[in-house]
């Protein structure tokens, strides 16, 4: 192929790529690592479990099926709230702004003693799509990162279950002992 039949089929290609639908050629890097966090953090939060044991003649049928989906709003400041994880011994108060930067404090427990509380601040938080970043800052200045989706999650508790949905921040991040439990995993469900 000679040079000046090249040019026009390089051009024509970038054009092509460009104009298509394609997430490839719309999103950038820094959209597309945050939109595969995103995925990843759902699907920590999604759990599906069906055992049956039968002994002496007698069935026993454990069910449970969660299913979570990222929520999506058009103004991040619907975000803003109260958020409570009260089998964690969690909370968190933000408030975003129309760019989606937070502001928030809360507390959590300090270890498995149920009646040890510790304060938190976010800072330098933010919100890009439905992912929330931050870093916890604690009383005594220690740090730990902090990231999160705002999700919709749906509990079954057999195959006919309608499901009980919540809304809420599923947030992970580095593992801790609460009630004998090793929880790498939070979620923060948004409290009326």
């Amino acid at each position: 192929m000679n040079r000046t039949a090249t040019i026009p089929l390089t051009v024509f290609l970038a054009l092509s790529a460009l104009q298509s639908g394609s997430a490839l050629a719309q999103r950038p890097s820094a959209s597309r690592a945050v939109a595969q966090r995103t995925e990843a953090i759902v699907a920590s939060f999604n759990k599906s479990k069906h055992a049956i044991k039968e002994r002496h003649g007698v069935r026993v049928e454990k069910y449970k099926e969660v299913r979570s989906e990222p929520v999506i709003k058009s103004d991040p400041r619907e975000y803003s709230g109260s958020y409570e994880a009260p089998d964690n011994g969690a909370a968190l108060e933000i408030q975003v702004d129309a760019n989606g930067n937070v502001v928030g404090t809360g507390y959590e427990r300090l270890d498995d003693d149920a009646s040890v509380f510790r304060k938190v601040t976010l800072r330098n938080a933010k919100i890009e799509g439905v992912l929330l970043t931050a870093t916890k800052v604690y009383q005594n200045g220690a740090t730990e990162p902090l990231e999160g989706v705002f999700i919709r999650k749906t509990s079954f508790e057999s195959p006919t279950d309608k499901g009980t949905t919540t809304f809420g921040l599923g947030a992970v991040g580095p593992e801790r002992i609460v009630d004998g439990n090793t929880v790498d995993k939070v979620f923060y469900e948004r409290k009326p």
